[in-house]
């Protein structure tokens, strides 16, 4: 199985910082890309940035200027650097990968980490 863990959640003021981490364990041959989503209550879950293994990046419009996201390949785990932190990017983030399994047949899983708490408020 493949595992992916996010850690570095919780409660930060408007205009404060956070930084998540997302490590991807498990029987994996390779991953093509991760990348960091974000639901709030009552909206359906969207896009915050991907990365691929190139390190080609992928930014939501409204986290442009504020959230860097980063990846070190050789440990799996991608990065969401937080600042400038508002209000409306309260949500529970979860953390995505396309990973490539140890398989006969070269497919990709699409994996999803439990989530974490990112609370922006005064």
């Amino acid at each position: 199985q493949v595992q992916l863990v996010e850690s570095g959640g919780g409660l930060v003021q408007p205009g404060g910082s956070l930084k998540l981490s997302c490590a991807a364990s498990g029987s994996i041959f390779s991953i093509n890309a991760m990348g960091w989503y974000r639901q709030a209550p009552g909206k359906q879950r969207e896009l915050v940035a991907t990365v691929t293994s190139g390190g080609s990046t992928n930014y939501a419009d409204s986290v442009k200027g504020r959230f860097t996201i980063s990846r070190d390949n050789a440990k799996n785990t991608v990065y969401l650097q937080m600042n400038s932190l508002e209000p409306e990017d309260t949500a529970v983030y979860y953390c995505n990968a396309k990973v490539r399994p140890y398989q006969v047949v070269p497919t990709t899983l699409n994996c999803w980490g439990q989530g974490t708490q990112v609370t922006v408020s005064s």
